[in-house]
């Protein structure tokens, strides 16, 4: 077919998907002859062809898109693709979208650009069982210049063809790979998404796990099969015609979950998580926003201040440090070639271990960090409070990390900082240990369902050590830094507050960690400033509502 033809059908598409007048040439307005040439007549030397630069213009983002998602609605692959600055992925990915997620018919419609960015919405109509069922949602596009020819062309990114796509995921359509389940709390109550949102991202990742298990019939689905390796769930995006779901019985608490939930709401970004210091079984977690990452299983934050409690069972262990006994806490000390010092610079003259520990003086455990070697702390929160195992709970967690580390390092992970990470399920952990003195590891759901090995530590905490700690805690909670926030607070309860410093941050994030009877809770509130005031009601009202 003669190139005009094709121009001319081309343009025809185009008109008809996107609604505008005419086309053009494509051809760049400030082009001339002699450019196109190559050369002018007479002149011997070819002349160096002019490569466009700067970010695309209004029009070139209007046509480039329109373009595009004209080409893309009317099947013709090679040629959208083509618009792209990969059109390798973009082939693959387009192809994908009628074959594996098998997509019939799509009808593309630009939305005003916000300059580079062009949103648009998406009527497609999915293939199932002979017929065929409507798919609408929103997505957008964002159109560059490629550097070698200068032309405009759209940034290829998995989320063009749906929000929700990352490298290396694949959209699908067909008999979903896991059934539907129908998660339970502890007393058999339903947990759903519509309920507690908060749970959306756990209740998929139970899904993919256990939905046959469970003994759910699978029905047909449109979904994002996560790449290999993701740490997030596989995605349901249209149920075309739904399974039967199977029971899947979990260790959450209903009623403890939606007070978790209600505290977690007061704040812009905070998490918080339950376990059951007896048993290890989670029975709360909550994030805000409740659509966001899942902070609570899977973040990696320095724990600040709360590692002291770790770092405490280490001293007393090596007989470094004992409640009742003088302990140094200056306002500076320096290691490492680092100066550390107290919040506000305190100092307690002649003071304790258990003084230094309430009010969370960092001098006092820096000052400690030449008479330990660089792996102690490490062997400690390992062997003893189960930090950095293979936790099996039953969804993807991070298990915290307790990195070996030498000089000035060394002494920041003693107060939490340093290479140290932590979530809110590893604290909670972490105040279980102290409470019980042995490590429980957490679980979602019973480890006899699939016959998982749960990590198990290599020690429990010495008599001793124990006693003390829980002496320490509560000494901290009736009046030290968590006293406020654990007012009126009964039974056998202990807590430690943390704040940790973050680089280009204003405030420190605020971390709270206690328990109270069998219920340990902790919490993090990102940019909140001091635990006992932010991350410190969230968790004292999960331990009042647990009791």
């Amino acid at each position: 077919m003669r190139s005009g033809a094709r121009a001319a059908i081309a343009c025809a598409v185009f008109a008809a998907m996107v609604g505008v007048a005419g086309c053009g040439s494509g051809q760049d307005d400030s082009s001339n002859s002699k450019d196109a040439a190559g050369a002018s007549s007479g002149d011997d030397k070819p002349s160096l062809k002019h490569v466009k630069t700067g970010p695309p213009s209004a029009a070139e983002v209007k046509t480039t898109a329109h373009a595009f998602l004209a080409a893309w609605s009317a099947g013709e692959t090679s040629e959208a693709a083509g618009l792209t600055d990969d059109s390798e992925a973009a082939t693959t990915a387009l192809s994908a979208y009628r074959t594996k997620a098998k997509v019939a018919k799509v009808a593309l419609e630009a939305g005003q650009a916000s300059g580079a960015k062009v949103p648009f919405s998406v009527n497609a109509q999915l293939s199932s069982g002979g017929g065929s069922v409507p798919w609408t949602y929103e997505s957008s596009l964002t159109v560059t210049r490629d550097t070698k020819t200068g032309k405009p062309v759209v940034d290829w990114q998995p989320s063009v063809v749906h929000p929700d796509l990352a490298k290396g995921d694949t959209l699908k359509t067909g008999a979903s790979e896991a059934p539907p389940i129908k998660a339970v709390d502890r007393d058999g109550k339903e947990l759903t998404a519509a309920d507690h949102p908060t749970l959306k991202t756990v209740l998929a990742a139970l899904r993919e796990r256990y939905g046959k298990k469970a003994g759910g019939q699978a029905g047909v689905e449109t979904w994002i099969q996560r790449a290999k390796g993701s740490k997030s769930p596989d995605k349901t995006l249209k149920v075309l015609s739904k399974g039967t779901p199977g029971t899947l019985r979990t260790t959450i608490d209903a009623s403890l979950q939606r007070t978790a939930e209600q505290q977690v709401s007061k704040s812009t970004k905070a998490s918080v998580v339950a376990v059951k210091p007896s048993t290890g079984e989670i029975l709360a977690l909550a994030n805000s926003p409740a659509s966001g990452f899942n902070t609570a299983f899977q973040g990696s934050y320095a724990p600040g201040s709360t590692m002291k409690i770790i770092t405490s069972t280490t001293l007393m262990d090596k007989g470094l440090a004992a409640y009742g006994k003088p302990h140094p806490c200056p306002k500076y000390f320096s290691y490492g070639g680092w100066k550390f010092h107290n919040d506000k610079k305190f100092e307690i003259k002649n003071g304790t271990f258990e003084q230094s520990f309430a009010r969370s003086c960092n001098t006092a455990f820096i000052s400690q960090a030449g008479k330990l070697k660089d792996d102690d702390l490490s062997k400690e929160a390992r062997d003893v409070f189960g930090i950095g195992l293979n936790w099996q709970t039953g969804v993807p967690t991070f298990d915290g990390a307790v990195p070996v580390q030498s000089a000035a390092s060394k002494a920041a992970s003693l107060i939490g900082q340093g290479g140290v990470r932590m979530n809110p399920l590893n604290m909670a952990s972490v105040a279980a240990t102290a409470s019980t003195g042995s490590f429980h590891q957490p679980y979602l759901v019973a480890p006899s369902l699939d016959d998982r090995k749960l990590a198990k530590a290599s020690r429990t905490m010495k008599s001793s050590t124990h006693d003390q700690l829980k002496k320490l805690m509560k000494l901290t909670a009736t009046s030290g830094t968590a006293a406020e926030a654990m007012a009126g607070m009964s039974g056998d309860f202990g807590a430690k507050t943390g704040s940790a410093e973050v680089d280009n941050q204003e405030k420190p994030n605020g971390w709270f960690s206690a328990y109270r009877d069998d219920v340990a809770a902790a919490g993090v509130v990102p940019e909140g400033g001091h635990g006992g005031d932010t991350a410190g009601p969230i968790v004292a009202a999960l331990l009042r509502a647990g009791g």
